[in-house]
């Protein structure tokens, strides 16, 4: 099993859209993180956004980190605050993916050069911000030669959001089209790893189920989601200590190996390690945050799960598709649920 960590490093202000007025004040808490990850031996993938990557006191800290190998650099866009801006950039709608494919195309390269300028690095590995991602966002990324996105949230529809509904999606890799991002191809030019939104229980199809009908209209009526939630018959999990506590995290976890996924993907965001910032860690609650962090890793160190960063798992999962193909037995990254035909189980 591999565990990726992979981090929206973003600015301060949360659920704020201004262009130009925002503050980075928690990358300040980002040695500390890297401090622990060290400890554990773990990579992470920073997805940085604009206000990041502009920044003197980041672009320095995430050189150094990436130069030492201890991180990868990966993009997040938020479309509200990444130039260029114009009439045409719908700055009110936050969702990437709602934008017209011109816009996402300058938005996106100014991005991508911003980083590869400032930080030294041209990243391959993308999260759309508030996970909107689309079809165009990923023909663009193809352009701008990525290889690996994570911007899907298995069984979490952002419709709600004015965002996509990622219902049907499961928690396996697959490689995809850019005109279609929902169907696994192998022959397709970049690979989802979706972050990690499970079910504590055994079968997926069955829960799967349950949450449709739980969120139908009658459903919603008869609260027949918290119903089967207090049975233990339909509990959602997201691997994020800024949603699940620690042994929600690991149960989680164990599931997700009893069923032969290949990878665990933990995802959190920067502002959550400055208390205050986030809807996720209030006053008083930023050692709590950090303690979580710290019981799973420990728990996955113990557990033998192996650390990539999402780059290290697009690269190995790209070898055993080949192994795969040659009719070779299927291993590491590989594993049965890695194969595209079970993306969607």
């Amino acid at each position: 099993m591999y565990l990726i960590v992979s981090i929206d490093v973003e600015e301060d202000n949360w659920g704020e859209y201004d262009p130009l007025d925002y503050s980075v004040e928690n990358l300040r808490k980002v040695p500390g993180l890297q401090d622990i990850f060290d400890r554990f031996e773990i990579t992470p993938t920073y997805l940085v956004n604009y206000p990041v990557a502009s920044d003197p006191w980041a672009v320095e800290m995430f050189s150094r980190y990436a130069e030492l190998g201890r991180c990868e650099i990966g993009m997040h866009c938020h479309p509200w605050n990444t130039p260029p801006f114009s009439d045409t950039a719908h700055q009110g709608d936050s969702m990437l993916c709602n934008l017209p494919a011109g816009v996402q195309f300058e938005k996106l390269n100014f991005l991508h050069e911003t980083i590869r300028k400032n930080i030294g690095v041209a990243p391959v590995s993308f999260r759309a911000g508030r996970w909107g991602f689309g079809p165009e966002t990923a023909a663009v990324l193809d352009r701008l030669g990525y290889k690996v996105d994570t911007s899907v949230t298995p069984f979490v529809s952002w419709k709600g959001l004015g965002g996509p509904d990622y219902t049907d999606f499961g928690l396996a890799p697959f490689r995809f089209r850019c005109d279609d991002i929902a169907q696994a191809n192998e022959k397709g030019p970049l690979l989802q790893v979706p972050a990690t939104v499970g079910f504590l229980q055994s079968s997926y199809s069955l829960c799967r189920l349950m949450k449709k009908m739980a969120e139908n209209r009658i459903g919603r009526m008869i609260h027949l989601k918290g119903i089967l939630y207090r049975c233990g018959f339909l509990n959602q999990a997201w691997l994020s200590p800024e949603l699940s506590d620690v042994r929600t995290m690991i149960r989680l976890a164990q599931r997700i190996e009893k069923l032969n996924y290949p990878c665990l993907n933990m995802t959190f965001h920067s502002s959550s390690l400055k208390e205050g910032l986030s809807p996720f860690v209030g006053i008083g609650e930023e050692a709590r945050f950090l303690e979580k962090i710290k019981a799973f890793l420990s728990f996955a160190r113990q557990s033998g799960y192996a650390s990539v960063s999402l780059k290290e798992f697009a690269q190995r999962y790209s070898c055993a598709i080949e192994i795969d193909r040659s009719g070779a037995a299927r291993s590491g990254a590989g594993g049965r649920n890695a194969h595209p035909q079970a993306a969607n189980e």
